[in-house]
């Protein structure tokens, strides 16, 4: 009777975990290109000022977003802050890239992405880190919450920054 009980709720422990499961490595690869699309999509909006076209890439309107140790409110809350922060024109509103992009699998709908970012401009340039969870929702992929720190001086270590945001890769918008 006990190895039954045992089997029974190693069944009930595992059964969650095994359905959570990230997408097969081919499958995931279409997956993984799909995000990174959002993510350039939404680089290219911003370079362009269009801040809506930009939070496109968010989840609305639940998205979390962290920044400065506060928490912005809701979809609205972070667009207005956008507006209200870097929109008055092409000077305060910089030019947007992100780079190192790193993303990893948690499940066939969720991803964590960790990525650096450099955001140029004449008065308080930017230069951080984005940890963002991405979900899968209605078959797209969104930011579900967004934590950014965020510094006034490049790392002195980062070796991708010039070649990312100063060369090729940076001819995506």
């Amino acid at each position: 009777m006990n190895s039954r009980c045992l089997l029974l709720f190693l069944l009930c422990a595992t059964a969650p975990a095994l359905s959570a499961q990230p997408p097969r490595a081919g499958k995931w690869a279409e997956e993984s290109a799909a995000i990174e699309r959002v993510i350039r999509e939404m680089q290219g909006a911003w370079n362009r000022g269009d801040f809506r076209g930009y939070m496109q890439g968010f989840q609305n309107p639940g998205v979390v977003f962290v920044s400065k140790g506060r928490f912005q409110r809701d979809w609205q809350g972070t667009l207005d802050h956008y507006i209200s922060d870097y929109g008055a024109s092409a000077d305060t509103r910089g030019t947007l890239c992100f780079y190192d992009i790193r993303i990893q699998p948690l499940a066939a709908d969720a991803a964590q992405l960790i990525s650096r970012y450099r955001l140029l401009r004449p008065a308080q340039p930017q230069y951080g880190i984005n940890t963002r969870l991405m979900r899968k929702i209605d078959g797209r992929w969104v930011i579900a919450l967004n934590h950014v720190s965020a510094v006034d001086t490049p790392d002195p270590t980062d070796t991708a920054l010039h070649a990312a945001c100063d060369g090729k890769a940076a001819k995506h918008e």
